[in-house]
């Protein structure tokens, strides 16, 4: 591919600048399987990175690509001495690629103090590639740089490392409040070969993973710790490579994703094994599409735990919990909908200190195995509940599975002067009970007087002041007093 550019004159008023605008096309690959594949089968990868400058770029020197031709935004691994065939350990050489990109020609800046590297790219060229220490950045202050293949820790690789660390071994000096923005992680199997964990990004700005492949780790398949706008899209992360019903799943332990850090995205991603799919303690973050099957529920297993008591701020749409279901602690601002909830997986709302606000489970799907399951429970081992404000549990379809909302509706039928409802079979919290409303018709051509006499234990008792056929309709809602 090439270079193009483009200039264009703007005339402000008696002086003319030069707005240049430069289009760059960083990568594309076709991998061709067999002389008969079909063009279907082909796959292609195209990245444009648009610049716009007051001046034309920098005269660095290029490295070179492997066709031996300048390439100035491709850093291929190999010509720095890796070995694609994960025969010897290629650490240095990996490092000295990277090392290379991070230093190399400058095209402006991203945010504030964030060098923009204009879109260079470590190339793997599709290779496995054998690593005993993380590779972890030389320098902070950079963004705008992609990496793609295959990489494998060591039988030495340190036990508490990461094969991808971006976190800096140095500051260099840099002024911005960020290491690194717009690093792109692409088309990645990493193998941590039960030694550490995949992928760590520490106080970063807009860092994209895509189409990643992470197993055979044992802390953490991806770890977010502080910046902001991490996006983990349509990747796959387990701890043992498995389909489900695997033997061993009992033993399954660490993390999938790590969130620790506010503003994040977790979208069509799949987590097949591990102790938690996905840990969240950082606030104002979104799962969407999500299909866990990590470890079930009844093996100790978490598909989504969120650790944020007090602030969960955090949005669960469109997601698949099999067999293993949602913890939150203390959820205030909690929205978890249009999702489904396989083999008994339920949601647990943990007590830490008592207080549930802003909490919406609606519109969700439960399936069970008829085992008497509520959908929704309540870990009240901490204390009770004792905040409970704008929390609406309702419009949620269940088969084998018991049915549990903060909104329920009863009818009694009797002859006589008292009509109590019992809700405790449908309503979440117990002795909780915000608001009622009844409607009482009477048979015949009586009409008696009739009040609300009581609220307690979560039974409604509505009394006349005679005898009297009547059928009473009662609606309460534990979540809302408004």
């Amino acid at each position: 591919m090439t270079s193009s550019v483009l200039a264009m004159d703007t005339d402000m008023t008696t002086t003319r600048k030069a707005l240049v605008l430069v289009v760059i096309i960083m990568f594309m690959s076709i991998h061709v399987y067999g002389h008969n594949s079909s063009p279907h089968r082909d796959r292609l990868r195209f990245q444009a990175s648009l610049i716009q400058s007051n001046s034309v770029l920098s005269n660095s020197p290029s490295p070179t690509g492997a066709t031996g031709k300048p390439s100035p935004l491709e850093y291929d691994v190999t010509s720095y001495g890796a070995d694609p065939t994960g025969v010897s350990d290629s650490t240095e050489s990996l490092l000295g690629a990277i090392s290379d990109a991070l230093n190399g020609s400058s095209n402006g800046f991203l945010f504030e103090g964030i060098v923009n590297l204009g879109g260079a790219e470590i190339n793997l060229q599709g290779g496995n590639y054998l690593i005993s220490r993380p590779l972890q950045f030389p320098v902070a202050g950079r963004g705008n740089l992609i990496h793609g293949g295959t990489l494998k820790a060591s039988n030495n690789f340190p036990d508490d490392g990461y094969l991808i660390d971006l976190s800096p071994s140095s500051n260099n000096g840099s002024s911005s409040a960020y290491n690194y923005e717009f690093i792109t992680l692409r088309d990645l199997l990493l193998d941590s070969n039960y030694r550490g964990g995949g992928i760590q990004v520490v106080n970063s700005l807009r860092t994209s993973i895509d189409n990643c492949y992470v197993t055979h780790f044992t802390t953490n398949g991806i770890l977010v710790q502080g910046g902001h706008e991490t996006y983990i899209r349509s990747s796959y992360l387990g701890q043992h490579i498995t389909a489900g019903g695997d033997p061993g799943e009992r033993n399954f332990s660490g993390t999938a994703i790590n969130l620790m850090g506010n503003d994040n995205s977790v979208t069509d991603v799949v987590i097949f094994s591990a102790a938690i799919g996905i840990m969240v303690s950082g606030q104002a973050n979104t799962l969407s599409g999500v299909h866990c099957y990590n470890k079930a529920t009844g093996f100790g297993g978490t598909g989504i735990y969120l650790k944020l008591p007090g602030l969960t701020q955090t949005r669960i749409v469109n997601s698949y919990l099999d067999f293993t279901g949602i913890v939150a602690e203390d959820p205030v601002q909690l929205h978890i909908s249009s999702s489904f909830f396989l083999g008994d997986a339920y949601i647990l709302l943990k007590s830490i200190n008592g207080v549930m606000n802003g909490v919406n489970i609606v519109d969700n799907m439960f399936a069970g195995s008829d085992k008497g399951i509520d959908i929704v429970q309540l870990d009240q081992r901490n204390g009770a509940f004792k905040e409970v404000d704008q929390v609406v549990i309702d419009r949620n379809n269940v088969k084998g599975m018991k049915l549990k909302s903060t909104v329920a509706r009863e009818s009694v039928q009797g002859n006589g002067s008292s009509w109590i409802a019992d809700l405790n079979s449908i309503l979440v919290f117990p002795n909780l009970i915000k608001r009622v409303q009844y409607t009482f018709i009477a048979m015949g051509n009586s009409f008696p007087n009739h009040a609300l006499r009581n609220v307690s234990s979560n039974q409604v008792v509505i009394q006349s002041d005679k005898d009297v056929s009547a059928t009473v309709f009662v609606t309460v809602d534990q979540g809302n007093s408004f």
